[in-house]
């Protein structure tokens, strides 16, 4: 089954809307279709790492053409699916898509390639399978580099066909987005039944995010939802350096707009000057091991219908209160800083400032602009997002919440001490030989995930035979292969979106990975291969070329052994109801098992459900 492409308006330039669009009828669209009047544009998708290309959108567009120049696109489609021309446009416009693509450049790059589909299309019985297999062949660009963008707009009457309909693509190597997220009429249900690794929020949410509360907090919790579960989120329509600001704070992951770059004929790979970068994680040991709940306190509050005065005796009375939350109800909609506040409102720019601001209401004069967080954010999270913050809101208190209610506050050098308390801690438990965290760094890795609810993959990474290795050729050997393994690990887990995955040592030969359920096959077989390149150096041309070594087995006799090989055993939280750290290492014990029965390197992924 192949997939039937839906070209959007999405970011469509001003100079369109401001036209008359005339709707489009049956013999207009043959007409474009017949002269081959559409083309493709790209607007790019940039990492909020670091300003770099992620990808690029297609974009259906009219070659310039007397009386079609003010043709709407949008109208177009909604008229061919009307018409039961759907799948001839949509064809037509995906082939713009892939040559036009491929003309710039695209196979040469890292970038992906963001095409639109239209559910309503994936069950067209007239549409032909294999065609975008073919075209993606004919183009020479990689599946895994393609990302397929299921608009949200669109109602979808029959959800098996559909997932059966994505499932297919997903295993070809596809990628999946839900486009325009929040904006149709079903977003949860999709989200559930797709799985995607994008969500893409509709720019009707992201529009002023910077001026509207309710529109914040949406995204927020969508984003907090699709971290959880492993789901990168992009943010479409941003055309202002607010939007952008706000956006960064909240940790999206990629970002799409006006403001950033507007859709042309071509690709512009220029990286996006971002005005505020987080800083990039300089390795894979980093890690997130508490939240900023665990060191949040409960500072009192003010409601929004307090007066100055009020806020004024507060701080008076309360030397060491730094901030002071406005909560109305059990919302979070402003703070007021001490300095700020004496200095600006009480004191003013004559001395007059009580006596102007008297009578004015408490939400003209509290700060909206606090760094406003979920208790199970993790701590080094938190702290990149200090550093996006305005210069004169930089040591502000971060103000705290659980489920989207008031939790409390966390002062800016306790947020750094108990960083600082994080990191020694982690160094003290690393394994000296590798560099890597140890079992008392693994253990609360996992109980931090468990606690979140967070759906991951646990893998348990294996030596086979490592002793006889180690009698034969001499612990110096013996250690280099930990080493190479563990450099291994680190390079497969940097390769993923930062902030989820990681990678310990248990000891001797025995590691752990835990990273997204989508992703732990495909990693581990990447790592199989890489250590597989190496198992020749490992052993020596000799030894290599003869196929194996001899070594004194546990009983102290002379016995064979093959080459160096891993055993890998996943568990997943997924197909299993995993309660306890207790309860995953035992599982894990005897999938771990059942790879180690296999000869040479394998994988085994426990695929039991349990109640």
């Amino acid at each position: 089954m192949t997939t039937q492409m839906k070209w959007t308006i999405e970011d469509e330039t001003p100079s369109y809307s401001s036209q008359t669009c005339s709707e489009p009828d049956r013999q207009t669209i043959l007409s474009l279709l017949d002269r081959k009047l559409l083309t493709s544009h790209f607007q790019p998708i940039f990492s909020s790492r670091d300003g770099a290309i992620f990808g690029f959108e297609a974009l259906a567009r009219v070659l310039p053409s007397e009386g079609l120049s003010n043709l709407n696109i949008g109208e177009l489609f909604l008229k061919a699916k009307s018409q039961g021309l759907i799948s001839q446009l949509d064809v037509h416009c995906r082939e713009n898509a892939f040559k036009n693509a491929s003309v710039s450049g695209i196979a040469r790059s890292n970038a992906f390639l963001f095409i639109n589909i239209c559910p309503e299309t994936l069950m067209d019985p007239a549409h032909r399978a294999g065609i975008t297999d073919e075209m993606a062949e004919e183009w020479g660009i990689s599946k895994e580099k393609i990302v397929l963008e299921v608009t949200e707009e669109s109602a979808i009457n029959n959800y098996g066909i559909f997932k059966e309909a994505l499932a297919y693509y997903k295993k070809s190597g596809y990628k999946i987005a839900i486009d325009d997220f929040g904006a149709g009429y079903g977003g949860l249900k999709m989200l559930s039944i797709i799985e995607p690794d994008f969500v893409k929020i509709d720019r009707h949410f992201i529009s002023n995010i910077d001026k509207a509360t309710v529109k914040f907090n949406l995204v927020d919790s969508i984003a907090t939802a699709c971290h959880r579960i492993g789901i990168k989120v992009i943010a479409e329509g941003i055309e202002t350096q607010e939007e952008l600001k706000v956006l960064l704070n909240m940790g999206v992951e990629c970002l799409q707009g006006f403001y950033l770059s507007r859709p042309g004929p071509g690709f512009r790979w220029e990286a996006a000057q971002l005005p505020l970068l987080q800083p990039k994680r300089s390795d894979a040991v980093k890690r997130e091991y508490s939240t900023i709940g665990d060191i949040a306190r409960a500072v009192e509050t003010v409601p929004p219908s307090a007066s100055i005065s009020f806020v004024f005796d507060k701080f008076i009375q309360t030397p060491e209160l730094r901030g002071l939350p406005v909560v109305d109800g059990e919302r979070i909609v402003g703070v007021f800083n001490r300095i700020r506040f004496l200095e600006n409102q009480v004191l003013g720019r004559c001395g007059y400032g009580m006596h102007l601001n008297l009578h004015k209401n408490i939400e003209q004069l509290m700060d909206r602009t606090s760094l406003i967080v979920e208790e199970n954010t993790p701590l080094e999270n938190v702290a990149q997002r200090i550093q996006s913050r305005k210069s004169e809101f930089l040591y502000d208190d971060v103000c705290v919440t659980k489920s989207g209610k008031y939790f409390g506050t966390v002062a800016i050098s306790e947020l750094l001490d108990a960083i600082t308390e994080k990191s020694i801690a982690l160094a003290r438990g690393a394994n000296p030989l590798s560099g890597l965290p140890g079992n008392e760094v693994i253990q609360r890795e996992i109980n931090v995930r468990l606690s979140q609810g967070m759906h991951f993959d646990v893998c348990y990474i294996d030596i086979d035979n490592f002793k006889p290795y180690n009698d034969h050729y001499g612990f110096e050997r013996g250690d280099m292969v930990i080493k190479t393994l563990a450099d291994i690990l680190r390079h497969v887990i940097m390769a993923e979106p930062e902030g989820f995955s990681f990678v310990g040592h248990i000891g001797g030969d025995d590691f752990i990975v835990i990273t997204r359920p989508h992703v732990s096959m495909p990693g581990m077989e990447k790592v199989l291969e890489r250590f597989g390149e190496e198992v020749p150096m490992l052993h020596g041309d000799e030894d290599y070329a003869r196929g194996f070594y001899l070594s004194k087995n546990r009983r102290g006799e002379e016995e064979r052994f093959n080459h160096l090989s891993l055993s890998i055993g996943i568990v997943s939280t997924e197909v299993n109801k995993i309660e306890s750290y207790a309860q995953l290492a035992s599982i894990a014990t005897e999938v771990k098992k059942a790879a180690k029965a296999l000869i040479g390197s394998s994988i085994v992924r426990d695929k039991r459900l349990q109640g």
